[in-house]
C-alpha cells in the first residue's frame, strides 16, 4: 500500500492529502517520512508563479540525490516535490520558472481544487494581512504532534549544541524568533540602515540569510559526505565560510544567530567524527532555512507598487 500524508491548514480550514510515490526519488521520500509529524510556516513562491512551499525538518532532503528530475513548469497540478535546499513544494497553477524539480508525490485527485484556497490565502497572508498560516504535515490517518529529530553525536559539546539548535528550530518553525518581529517592525537593535533607513537592512538581512542557509550549510553538508575531503579541510572551510555573513547578520539584529554560529565555529573543537560535522552543518541549515521562510513572510511587500514601467524610464524601473 502506498505511503500517504496530509496536509492540514487549519487556520483556513483546508487540508490535502498526498500520495507518495515511492517509485522514484525514494532517498527524498524517506527522509521526509521520518520527520513526521511536525508544523512549519507555510510559505508561497514569490518569483516562480503558483507554488506553495515549506521548509519540513528533513535533514536528509539536504543531501539526497534524486533519481529523477523534471521540469516543473511541465507537470500537473498537484505535482508535490523535495528539495536540497530544504522545500516541500507543491504546483497548483502556471509556473513562470523552468527550474528542474524532484518529484516525490501527488495531491489526491479529490483535493486539487484545495489547493487555489490555500495559495490565495497564504498569498493574502503575505501580502496583506500579514497573519502566519502554518502548516500541519503528519502521515495520513496518523498522530499530530511537532519535533526536530536530533542526530546521534560523539562528542558531548557537539551533542548539547545539536539538542539546543533544534530546539530553536522547533520553536522557529511556529512562531516568529522576537529578534525577526522587532527588525522588520523597524525596532532595530544596532545603527543598521543608513540615516536611519529600515528597508535597506530588511533586503541585506534577507540577500545574508537565504545564502546561508540553503548553500553555505547545506554544502557544506554534502561535502562532508565525500570521502576525498578530509575532516580537517571541512572544519577549516566551516570557520572561513560561518563568521562573515552572520557576524554581519548579528549587527543588523540577529544576536541569537551570530551567538549560536559562534558556538558553533567554538565547538568544531572537538569534531572528530564526520557525523558530528554533519549534525552540526545540517541541524543549523534547518534553523537558518527556518529563519529564512520568516523574513519572507515578515517583510513590507505592501510596499510594493501595483505596476511598474520598465520601458518609460529609458530601462530603469518606474511606477505608472
Amino acid at each position: 500500500m502506498a505511503r500517504k500524508i496530509e496536509i492540514n491548514w487549519k487556520s483556513i480550514g483546508a487540508r490535502v492529502a498526498i500520495t507518495l510515490d515511492e517509485d522514484v526519488n525514494a532517498d527524498l521520500i524517506e527522509p521526509l517520512w521520518a520527520a513526521l509529524p511536525y508544523r512549519t510556516l507555510q510559505g508561497h513562491a514569490l518569483v516562480a508563479g503558483d507554488c506553495l512551499y515549506h521548509v519540513p525538518p528533513a535533514h536528509g532532503v539536504l543531501h539526497a540525490v534524486p533519481d529523477y528530475r523534471t521540469n516543473r513548469q511541465a507537470v500537473p497540478s498537484g505535482t508535490v516535490s523535495c528539495s536540497a535546499i530544504q522545500h516541500l513544494s507543491i504546483k497548483y497553477g502556471t509556473l513562470t520558472e523552468p527550474m528542474p524539480t524532484a518529484p516525490i508525490g501527488r495531491v489526491e485527485q479529490a483535493d486539487i481544487d484545495v489547493l487555489a484556497k490555500v495559495g490565495q490565502a497564504v498569498w493574502d497572508s503575505m501580502h496583506g494581512n500579514g497573519e502566519p498560516i502554518i502548516a500541519e504535515v503528519r502521515r495520513l490517518g496518523g498522530p499530530g504532534g511537532h519535533s526536530v529529530r536530533r542526530q546521534v553525536c560523539q562528542a558531548e559539546p557537539v551533542r548539547e549544541l545539536v539538542d539546543k539548535i533544534a530546539a530553536m528550530s522547533e520553536a522557529a518553525m511556529v512562531e516568529a524568533p522576537p529578534e525577526l518581529i522587532e527588525l522588520h517592525q523597524g525596532r532595530r537593535f544596532s545603527d543598521a540602515g543608513t540615516r536611519d533607513s529600515v528597508l535597506t537592512t530588511l533586503v541585506f538581512v534577507n540577500g545574508e540569510t537565504r545564502p546561508l542557509g540553503y548553500m553555505t550549510y547545506t554544502n557544506l553538508a554534502k561535502a562532508a559526505r565525500s570521502v576525498d575531503i578530509p575532516l580537517s579541510g571541512l572544519i577549516e572551510m566551516a570557520k572561513l565560510l560561518l563568521i562573515k555573513p552572520t557576524e554581519f547578520l548579528g549587527y543588523c539584529g540577529l544576536e541569537a544567530l551570530w551567538e549560536l554560529t559562534q558556538q558553533v565555529v567554538s565547538a568544531l573543537g572537538a569534531v572528530t567524527e564526520r557525523e558530528d560535522f554533519i549534525a552540526l552543518m545540517e541541524q543549523m541549515a534547518l534553523y537558518v532555512n527556518t529563519l529564512g521562510a520568516w523574513n519572507l513572510q515578515l517583510f513590507p511587500w505592501e510596499l510594493e507598487p501595483s505596476k511598474w514601467n520598465y520601458r518609460s524610464a529609458g530601462g530603469r524601473s518606474s511606477h505608472v
